[in-house]
């Protein structure tokens, strides 16, 4: 029976893409994985049946901190101390008899793990989430992994081709998050019903992402006045400021769920806004949001807003799966909006991409296939 060693830069459990794709991938052989995380701060216990140890880089990051302390200690993590680290990695990894390294190229400390002593009978798994100038990571320990593994998972078609062409002609296969056929959701029509149309919004809102939420919002104002009834739900976000005093009523839910849960959630909501920012190119050519791919299969329709030549963007474009805003003008937000509203197809289209595109059960298979 396969056993594999998973080292990733978060824990399985906290909310974000990386650990939803692994947990998902994981899912039904808890038993067959051990879980090596590494992280910067303070994060929630372990809430899962999947064994985990999460080394915490020194110093830890504090939530606290002003930017300029959180470059200082950022640095000191990254350089001053980093062996410290690398060398705490290696001790909880001394010893792991699986047979398998499946690993998440992201960070600084992406290739601590590989050595001989731990990589001894062991295969290399690889999976490449986003472009490596954005993670932390370097072209030299990038290349190193593209090369050295023995299988690389890339996260979309547009990240694999990227890096075949940048760091030479491997093979690699695609895996990412999926959906599976229980989880489809019957398409919600917006304007079923009197209730607030319910705008939702899963995950952290990095400062990059302000001048698209502030679009979204300026919009929802617009047609607020106009007599729509509106309602934001955010899950993970932090408090914003720029949402006070508004013509709509926004909701917080912060705690940390279950994907289930999650999902259960996702079904009662009218609009699922998807943005994607529009610089660097590096981020929108080759991502695939995961947080596309939940939505995909649940019964609200997508409202996409960011670069129409995106990865995600084109996709759900081929598809008539989503209306979309590729500009941060708050006219264009509200015509996107109002179209959705008026719009009776792009939830069912979404759901014919998840099955087409996103099997979940296709893509476990995949990932699991025994070593050849």
């Amino acid at each position: 029976m396969l056993k594999i060693l998973s080292f990733q830069p978060v824990s399985l459990y906290q909310n974000g893409g990386a650990s939803r794709v692994l947990r998902r991938l994981y899912a039904g052989r808890e038993s067959q994985v051990t879980s090596l995380g590494i992280v910067t701060g303070k994060i929630l216990p372990q809430q899962g049946e999947l064994p985990e140890t999460v080394i915490t880089a020194f110093p830890a990051h504090r939530y606290w901190m002003r930017w300029k302390a959180r470059d200082l200690f950022t640095w000191a993590r990254e350089k001053l101390f980093k062996n410290l680290t690398v060398n705490r990695l290696r001790r909880a990894a001394s010893g792991d008899k699986s047979d398998v390294l499946h690993m998440v190229q992201h960070g600084p400390f992406c290739t601590a793990l590989c050595t001989n002593d731990i990589l001894r009978d062991k295969q290399l798994w690889v999976s490449f989430h986003d472009h490596f100038s954005l993670t932390g990571g370097t072209f030299a320990d990038t290349k190193r992994l593209w090369t050295q593994a023995d299988r690389r998972l890339a996260i979309s078609v547009e990240l694999g081709e990227e890096y075949r062409r940048l760091f030479g002609d491997k093979e690699f296969e695609i895996i990412t998050d999926g959906v599976l056929a229980g989880e489809l959701s019957p398409p919600r029509l917006p304007g079923e019903s009197d209730a607030p149309l319910v705008v939702y919004f899963s995950g952290s809102l990095h400062l990059e992402y302000y001048p698209l939420f502030e679009v979204l919002v300026a919009a929802m104002e617009v047609l607020c006045k106009q007599g729509m009834a509106l309602k934001l739900v955010l899950r993970g976000t932090q408090q914003l400021s720029f949402l006070e005093n508004k013509a709509f009523i926004t909701e917080y839910r912060t705690s940390f769920i279950s994907d289930e849960a999650i999902k259960a959630e996702m079904d009662e909501v009218t609009i699922l806004y998807l943005p994607i920012k529009f610089s660097p190119p590096e981020f929108y050519l080759y991502s695939l949001s995961t947080k596309m791919v939940s939505y995909l299969g649940s019964s609200g329709a997508i409202l996409y807003h960011g670069p129409a030549g995106s990865a995600a963007g084109k996709m759900l474009d081929i598809a008539n799966a989503a209306v979309s805003c590729n500009t941060l003008d708050v006219n264009d937000m509200v015509n996107a909006i109002s179209a959705l509203v008026q719009n009776r197809s792009v939830s069912a289209n979404a759901g014919k991409l998840a099955c087409e595109r996103f099997d979940l059960e296709a893509i476990r298979k995949q990932f699991w296939k025994e070593i050849s």
